[in-house]
């Protein structure tokens, strides 16, 4: 039976020869093995298990990580479009109220016409830039009263400004 195992494991598409050591010991012979030689198999076996099962965890830790991000930058993306959609439907009603009155608009949509420093580095913003910027763009769109001190934590934290 664990012949027939091995045979059909050097058939398999997903597994070079050269990887597995059973494969290329055994090969396809249909020999039988006394225990010591099944004892010393399992040993490689379980050897083999434990690469591939590191290997797997290490696989999912960086799939888990790429989502986070992926994650992270759509939340971005999504409260920059919101903002940008809130800006420019206040701006609308402004220009209309001025036509109606001859006067300004009124105050609603205080903290949407704030501008969030950035200075472009050579790279792109990292995830926790990505996250504060969101946190300030999800503020300014619910035209939040936290929005001034979200922006100065923002710039004080960062390396915005190298001279201060």
């Amino acid at each position: 039976m664990l012949s027939l195992d091995v045979q059909r494991s050097t058939r398999s598409p997903s597994y070079e020869s050269s990887e597995c050591p059973l494969i290329r010991t055994w090969g396809g012979t249909n020999k039988t093995l006394s225990v010591a030689e099944l004892n010393e198999r399992l040993e490689e076996m379980e050897t083999i298990i434990r690469r591939f099962s590191e290997e797997l965890v290490q696989q999912l830790a960086l799939r888990d990580e790429l989502d986070f991000e992926k994650e992270v930058k759509n939340s971005f993306i999504s409260a920059l479009i919101d903002v940008q959609n809130r800006q420019k439907e206040h701006r609308e009603l402004l220009k209309k109220k001025k036509k109606l009155k001859g006067g300004a608009g009124t105050s609603q949509g205080h903290y949407l016409t704030t501008v969030i420093p950035y200075e472009k580095k050579g790279h792109p913003p990292s995830l926790e830039d990505l996250q504060i910027l969101t946190k300030i763009l999800q503020a300014m769109r619910d035209d939040s009263d936290k929005v001034p001190s979200l922006l100065t934590d923002y710039i004080l934290k960062g390396e915005l400004f190298p001279f201060f």
